[in-house]
């Protein structure tokens, strides 16, 4: 459908790409990640045509259509109304649908058969091409992506810029091309709203390439993973999870052989070295010269992997109670966002704060931070130090500052040697920390203001979506600095792998009440659907009456307990048959991994394929069985119940 053939592209001396290539299918869903800087976006656009390459060529076949949803589309403004703009993908129906209207005008004076055969071939297009549901159509994807029935005849001009990216789209969605193009996606997203994006992208009948730092929504949606690395673009057959796991093997194998290489290298130079004085042995020596001229080097593996390795301290510790909430209401005119509820926080609260937009989460986080009036009482606990970020801090850096210098003004007690560490931490090193903040991209600014905030000396912190605009890189070395973290925090984002890595608390606000889970996010969603309900459906759920008579449960015969019984007893066997079966394949597993690090092997290619076939097969098998295990253990429970 679409071929990128040794494609090369170059920001003036710096290569972004050196005979890359990528084979894009009908129906395949690519997940293109990378680090920041490495050109995904870019790519995006050459595929696009934006932008065209310097050396090598894009194809793509007549039938190939695309869409492109970017962040440049966020500055786009119009007083149509959001039904209106997502109609616009209907572009053939609109133009049936003038004509058809125009002939009708015409018709009220002229009655010609000419006319009426027209009118007869443009309705016949219009009804095949599903002119008459475009409008059902279109309304069912703004309402899936957040939107309310009665905003949608509001001019796209009111809404802000993410409603505004919600609308673009809608709008693409609707187009329905054949290769869909998404740019981070889910920063303007909700949690529900993520949710049915992935349901619908999964469903999906052309391909869609995505770059999203959002590890959760690329494991649901895609089944290829494009790494740009090293000016090229590397391939896995799976989805993220998958791709963590074969490039941690792939760079294993990889060692493995640089450092055999190395130990060969040695070795050859030890006997150039030895011998190269004798005349005698002149000859070999020169055949080992010529040898390791050849040699095709073996790069040593890189580690990527960013860590946190700065402590945090406090000049005050709290009390036991951070704050309390009481009776807090809050309302913008007709609109009510909380009504008459109270929580409390308590010192070592890690809480995530979830659900869709518009109930209420960034004004609690203001309320919570003294920004926000409330009605209501908002106490304060002792030695309470409190720090906020929110996309507006990004605001309030100042641009002629380096970064070292903007770290230093934030009153931590950290001498230049510290601060160049932490800057480090979030990938600025070497001569990057004496850069104007000015220059910096949004996601360089978020990584500045999220340092500031975590190395403020706050015992308690307020986080309003800190994941946006940041790579994968950096949301990892994020989640490790906050479950370093002693202190409290509340959390809002809708990125449930970073919610599920830093929270032991979630918030979620429904029926204008402030409600607590007291676990972490996974053991949250497990409570949600054991309930019957889903994070899409929180909100939607009706109040129960005080007044209602609890049911009186039907009693359950001997029979029936006898059944139960036996059921029971059998599920137990077969998990114990499970668990067997899984310390089995574990066992061949570990041996395949032995045999993957023997010379012998992954010098033979051919051997070295079988064995990693082998050895994918097993973990394939030990996934399986454990999810066998998993829904096995649910049974047992509710047998047991």
């Amino acid at each position: 459908m679409l071929s990128i053939n040794n494609v090369s592209f170059y920001f003036g001396s710096r290569a972004l790409y050196e005979d890359a290539s990528l084979h894009i299918k009908p129906k395949d869903k690519i997940g293109l990640i990378g680090a920041n800087g490495t050109g995904k976006s870019t790519l995006l656009r050459l595929i696009s045509g934006e932008y065209q390459p310097d050396k090598g060529n894009i194809s793509r076949s007549g039938d190939c259509t695309i869409a492109f949803l970017n962040q440049d589309l966020l500055s786009y403004q119009t007083d149509d109304s959001i039904l209106s703009v997502a109609m616009q993908a209907f572009e053939r129906q609109n133009f049936l649908q003038a004509k058809i209207d125009e002939i009708l005008l015409k018709m009220e004076t002229d009655y010609s058969d000419d006319l009426l055969n027209k009118l007869a071939a443009y309705q016949a297009e219009f009804e095949a091409l599903g002119g008459y549901s475009m409008q059902s159509q279109a309304e069912e994807i703004l309402e899936g992506l957040g939107f309310k029935t009665e905003h949608l005849q509001q001019p796209l001009s009111k809404f802000s810029g993410g409603w505004r990216m919600r609308v673009m789209l809608a709008k693409m969605l609707l187009q329905k091309p054949a290769l869909l193009m998404l740019d981070e996606p889910t920063n303007h997203l909700d949690l529900p709203s993520i949710e049915w994006v992935e349901e619908y992208l999964v469903n999906y009948e052309g391909a869609v390439i995505v770059v999203s730092h959002d590890r959760e929504f690329l494991d649901n949606v895609i089944d290829i993973t494009a790494e740009i690395a090293q000016q090229k673009i590397n391939l896995y057959s799976g989805n993220y999870s998958f791709f963590v796991e074969e490039k941690a093997l792939r760079k294993e194998l990889q060692q493995n052989a640089y450092e055999n290489q190395q130990a060969q290298i040695r070795q050859t130079e030890r006997f150039i070295n030895r011998f190269k004085a004798k005349a005698s042995k002149a000859r070999q020596v020169q055949s080992r010269v010529k040898q390791l001229e050849k040699l095709d080097l073996i790069d040593a593996v890189i580690d990527e992997n960013a860590r946190v390795n700065f402590r945090f301290t406090f000049e005050q510790q709290p009390g036991r109670i951070i704050m309390e909430l009481d009776n807090i209401s809050k309302s913008y005119g007709d609109l009510h966002l909380l009504d008459r509820t109270s929580i409390n926080i308590e010192r070592g609260d890690k809480i995530g704060l979830i659900g869709a937009n518009g109930k209420g989460k960034s004004t609690l986080l203001r309320i919570l931070s003294g920004m926000e009036g409330t009605e209501g009482e908002r106490k304060e606990g002792y030695n309470l130090r409190m720090s906020l970020f929110a996309q507006h801090q990004l605001e309030s850096l100042n641009l002629d500052n380096t970064l070292i210098d903007e770290l230093k003004e934030c009153g931590s007690d950290k001498n230049e040697m510290q601060l160049r560490g932490v800057l480090g931490c979030f990938l600025f090193s070497g001569d990057e920390v004496f850069k104007k903040i000015k220059v910096l991209s949004g996601g360089e600014k978020s990584r500045v203001a999220l340092a500031k905030t975590l190395i403020s000396s706050s015992n308690f912190l307020l986080l309003d979506e800190p994941t946006n605009h940041l790579d994968m890189m950096s949301v990892n070395i994020l989640i490790q600095a906050l479950q370093q973290y002693e202190g409290t925090f509340v959390v809002i984002s809708h990125d449930r792998h970073f919610v599920a890595n830093i929270a032991n608390k979630i918030w979620y606000i429904e029926d204008k009440e402030i409600k607590q889970y007291p676990g972490t996010y996974d053991e949250f969603v497990y409570w949600l659907e054991s309930n019957g309900k889903s994070i899409q459906t929180l909100d939607n759920q009706p109040k129960k009456d005080k007044k209602e008579k609890p049911s009186i449960p039907t009693p359950v015969s001997e029979s029936e307990k006898e059944n139960k019984q036996k059921q029971l007893k059998k599920t137990q066997k077969e998990l114990a048959e499970v668990e067997q079966q899984i310390s089995q394949l574990e066992k061949k597993a570990k041996g395949f991994e032995g045999e993957l690090a023997l010379p012998s092997v992954y010098s033979n290619p051919t051997k070295l394929a079988e064995v990693t076939t082998q050895y994918n097969d097993v973990k394939k098998q030990i996934s399986a069985a454990n999810t066998r295990w998993e829904a096995l253990v649910n049974e047992i429970e509710r047998l047991e119940n």
